[in-house]
């Protein structure tokens, strides 16, 4: 379970269990998105591929991101407390001829780093002493969302590109550009360009609250999307569903409270 050719499948699969349960009880999402894999999930929530498609490419995905680069070659750290300009600056002085990029824009609070090994432990460092409350490195088998992953996304590209897509019946907002996707190749696109690029998680989140949301649902196993909506923006609601204790909490907040987008 613990390749990522197993995980990122394993993962899909209790996501949209915890979605499709929720939709037989009549929640019906005005937007979908997903962080990196999820966003395979938010898709099969939108209809806009299938979830067998979705299974099998997720596990490809996996594969061929694992052995885009050989082991111990890259890496990825957490920078905490530090803006976005200042990580990128980091980022541009650490990399001296290697790659060191953002990968994961998950809040105003903690960006992700990912690129060569030695470059990504030089940003880590200048981060420290450029005054970011934490940098550390991540337990990774591979530097995930930067462009050491041009192997992975080609091949990738491929299998999308032989997929079946429609368009979203619900505006699905993609990682990369932090927009909605709202036709079947700008979806497919997305999924291809997501590999090599950004998660642009914080603006992603901030554009359906832009738009009225007030309230989010996390589906699959973890909180992690929840902890990181408390840091983009505390007014609004998270729930999550991962098991029958969270699905039944989620459930009767959703049909008693007052209604809220």
């Amino acid at each position: 379970m613990r390749l990522t050719e197993n995980t990122q499948p394993a993962i899909l699969t209790v996501s949209v269990a915890a979605w499709r349960v929720l939709d037989e009880k009549g929640i019906k999402p005005v937007f979908a998105a997903g962080h990196s894999l999820g966003e395979y999930s938010a898709h099969v929530a939108a209809q806009t591929i299938s979830f067998s498609d979705a299974v099998r490419t997720v596990r490809n995905r996996g594969k061929y991101m694992q052995e885009a680069v050989p082991v111990g070659t890259g890496a990825m750290a957490a920078i905490l407390g530090m803006s976005l300009d200042a990580v990128a600056a980091v980022c541009g002085d650490a990399a001296q001829g290697e790659v060191c990029e953002p990968a994961n824009i998950n809040s105003p609070e903690q960006i992700v780093i990912s690129g060569h090994a030695a470059a990504v432990e030089r940003g880590v460092k200048l981060a420290q002493e450029r005054g970011a409350k934490r940098a550390i490195l991540l337990p990774v088998s591979a530097p995930f969302h930067c462009s050491l992953m041009k192997p992975a996304q080609e091949r990738l590209a491929v299998d999308l590109q032989k997929l079946q897509f429609s368009a979203p019946k619900i505006p699905v907002v993609c990682n990369v550009y932090a927009k909605p996707v709202e036709d079947a190749e700008s979806a497919r696109e997305a999924l291809i360009r997501q590999v090599t690029g950004s998660v642009n998680w914080s603006d992603s989140v901030q554009l359906p609250i832009a738009r009225g949301v007030q309230t989010f649902v996390e589906v699959g196993p973890g909180k992690v999307l929840c902890g990181l909506m408390r840091q983009i923006d505390r007014s609004k609601k998270c729930l999550n569903v991962e098991d029958e204790a969270s699905l039944q909490k989620t459930l009767e907040y959703l049909t008693t409270s007052p209604v809220k987008t």
